[in-house]
């Protein structure tokens, strides 16, 4: 009897541990996939910005350091190989097309421009899906983290290379106003 007793909690054991460890892989690679969404959100606005900027140049002659900003940052991101790197790169994609956008304030005719003003409200609809799919990764990140932190996860975890997981953050840089210079 002693024998099925321990044979019953080693099987308890070892289907613990099989769950906890089918658990962790789920929360890691919903990590990844809820990357990729944001991956893919971003490339779709880089697909546009070369759109962008080519509607505003004829506009813009003068702003050409703008619009080189806008390029640099766009092949910054196509560069970056990690997630902390991508973020960095989004940042400064973003900074630099919030100074497009304000400067069209300056140019009516360029505000008046159909392709530029398409252009605008895709872009502002991407964004809009950039932060839902950040906002999902981090809950996510946060759901994989608080997992591979807690006990009796963060044993098995540790013993199977889980690491934690970096969220995407905005820099502080995004929080403050556009500043438009002429």
């Amino acid at each position: 009897m002693a024998i099925w007793i321990i044979v019953a909690v080693v099987v308890i054991i070892i289907i613990a541990i099989v769950a906890l460890y089918n658990n962790l892989v789920h929360l890691k690679m919903r990590v990844k996939n809820a990357w990729a969404q944001i991956d893919t959100q971003l490339k779709r606005r880089f697909d546009l910005i070369p759109n962008l900027v080519e509607t505003v140049k004829g506009y813009m002659t003068h702003e050409e350091k703008t619009l080189t900003e806008i390029v640099e940052a766009r092949n910054k991101f196509t560069q970056a190989t990690t997630v902390e790197d991508k973020q960095n790169a989004n940042n400064n994609l973003t900074n630099t097309l919030k100074s497009i956008f304000a400067l069209s304030e300056a140019y009516p005719d360029l505000k008046a421009n159909e392709n530029f003003t398409a252009l605008q409200v895709e872009l502002s609809s991407t964004e809009d899906k950039i932060a839902y799919a950040r906002q999902f990764y981090n809950d996510t990140v946060q759901m994989y983290n608080t997992a591979i932190m807690s006990f009796p996860a963060n044993i098995l975890a540790g013993m199977f290379g889980f690491k934690e997981e970096s969220f995407f953050e905005i820099d502080d840089a995004q929080k403050e106003p556009v500043k438009v210079e002429f």
